[in-house]
């Protein structure tokens, strides 16, 4: 059985095409929480384009002879015109958008990377944060925070000054939160750092997945980034220019993360919310 798993994030949408294991996944940027921390709704034209681009994932879904599945995450679930974004979805392609908690959002990211293992991921998203920490097969600790890098965009824009204050003040939650196994970094920001520090041409998940993130390198590389401009960053290799423009601050709050947590690193994982949602379903 195939199956076609759209994330439906604040920052993109991504297509996990998968036939007992992932075939292959693709990424659209589109913004959807673009305005959303100011105005509490999504805006027409970032949920016309986000729309648009879940109805050609599901028709490349369906060509492939797949059952389409797709989930909403922060942006559609805090804005106060979530459900109308997911019934102009629904019109434009037939699919049906579940919308998940941010509870269920971190138990998803830690299934797709972790599967059972003990351990723990920070998923970090475009309008929310996710952190979930399993021990002796349970959850020891899980919060959704209410920030992500295009709510940091937002807030703060490229002021290294001010994305410290506002991150450190976000993260706060996660005082006295501990992770006594392999603690797992996934999404785009973490995929991007990691790319960067291999200086990948092309993403390339079996050259990704296992990556160790020092704390080290993601203090250097969110001060780094913070001294160059949009442009400059771009030029990076392993650099996804889509992200250009909130990569420092997701660099920021990663190394804040880890940092709070007393970590000397995280590991890159390939495997996320997609194949968590698809476990969590019966389906794979």
């Amino acid at each position: 059985m195939k199956y076609a798993v759209i994330d439906i994030g604040s920052n993109s949408v991504r297509l996990m095409l998968w036939a007992d294991g992932p075939l292959y996944k693709k990424v659209c940027t589109t913004r959807l929480a673009e305005g959303l921390s100011c105005s509490g709704s999504l805006c027409d034209t970032a949920m016309d384009r986000t729309a648009r681009a879940v109805a050609g994932f599901c028709k490349e879904g369906e060509q492939a002879g797949a059952q389409v599945l797709a989930f909403a995450t922060a942006a559609v679930r805090s804005a106060r015109n979530g459900m109308e974004f997911c019934a102009r979805v629904r019109a434009l392609c037939g699919v049906t958008v579940e919308i998940v908690s941010g509870g269920e959002e971190a138990l998803l990211g830690l299934n797709g990377a972790l599967g059972a293992a003990d351990g723990g991921i920070v998923d970090i998203g475009g309008a929310s944060t996710e952190v979930c920490i399993r021990e002796r097969g349970r959850i020891a600790f899980s919060v959704s925070l209410d920030i992500g890098v295009v709510r940091l965009f937002e807030l703060c824009g490229q002021d290294g000054n001010r994305l410290r204050a506002v991150v450190r003040e976000r993260i706060e939650p996660l005082a006295g939160a501990v992770c006594r196994g392999k603690m797992c970094a996934i999404g785009g920001t973490a995929s991007t750092l990691a790319s960067v520090k291999l200086g990948l041409e092309e993403y390339d998940a079996s050259k990704l997945n296992g990556l160790s993130l020092s704390a080290d390198y993601l203090d250097e590389i969110a001060a780094r980034l913070l001294t160059l401009s949009v442009e400059e960053r771009k030029a990076i290799p392993g650099m996804d220019v889509r992200r250009a423009d909130v990569i420092a601050g997701g660099a920021v709050l990663l190394a804040e993360i880890v940092h709070v947590l007393g970590l000397q690193n995280v590991i890159f994982s390939d495997g996320d919310n997609l194949e968590g949602y698809l476990a969590a379903r019966g389906r794979s």
